[in-house]
């Protein structure tokens, strides 16, 4: 899979201009993309998306489905828009806005409750990384994330390892590092469920990745795709990181 996720960019009408440019790229190369727009962009992207077998995501959304929860989106609500897939625990909720670990277990919970196919992230920051905790990390918060599911929600698993220190930073993992990391989690997953489930799971890897790298990363054996951020707001960039899965 390559899910672009746009962050807090583009208006509804550059959000429109941006998938045609992309559709028009693509052609018939859209088996696993989905681009994750602004909510207030979702229902152009939908109108314009329509026919290209291109997925639509959501940012976030909070665990209720309805209530007393001023500034928040509910499941109920991304599925009427036509929503399927939906980030979890990015690094930039965890960072900036204070998601917790229990936090992002109630949502994947409420994502797979309503349909949606949560893609949940989990990564460290550079100090973590540089104490030698990276694996111990990685260990909790994809378990926390995970816990309570069954058997047949393991199947479709879509985890994102992004660690924090390149997100937004330029700098990135080297694909030995994402593809150790990758391997972690994909070895809790085979733990909390059963191999079949850690071999089948997407992983895909969100720092900083770009057409310059992506090749390389995606050539890694735990890495089955990315997880761009800028890169996935210029149509040329981002049509070249989908073309690195068929290469």
């Amino acid at each position: 899979m390559v899910i672009g996720n746009w962050k807090m960019n583009k208006t509804p009408s550059e959000a429109v201009e941006l998938i045609r440019e992309l559709r028009a790229l693509l052609g018939d190369k859209t088996e696993g993309v989905v681009v994750c727009p602004p909510f207030v962009c979702i229902p152009a992207v939908r109108e314009t998306l329509a026919g290209s077998g291109i997925g639509l995501g959501a940012q976030n959304m909070y665990w209720e489905e309805k209530g007393a929860y001023t500034g928040e989106i509910s499941p109920l609500m991304l599925k009427e828009l036509g929503v399927g897939y939906v980030i979890i625990g990015h690094s930039e909720r965890r960072q900036h806005f204070g998601e917790t670990d229990e936090m992002v277990h109630k949502k994947v919970q409420t994502a797979y409750r309503f349909g949606l196919l949560p893609i949940i992230c989990v990564g460290e920051t550079l100090e973590q990384r540089e104490k030698g905790e990276t694996k111990d990390l990685l260990i909790r918060q994809t378990r926390a994330a995970l816990e309570g599911l069954d058997a047949e929600q393991a199947k479709g698993l879509v985890m994102a390892y992004e660690p924090i220190w390149a997100i937004g930073t330029g700098k990135t993992a080297s694909p030995e590092q994402a593809n150790d990391a990758a391997g972690v989690i994909r070895g809790v997953i085979g733990e909390m469920f059963r191999a079949e489930a850690g071999k089948s799971a997407v992983i895909v890897y969100g720092g900083s990745i770009n057409s310059g790298n992506a090749r390389e990363i995606f050539a890694m054996p735990n890495i089955n795709g990315g997880l761009p951020g800028g890169a996935s707001l210029k149509p040329d960039e981002f049509a070249k990181i989908v073309n690195a899965l068929y290469i």
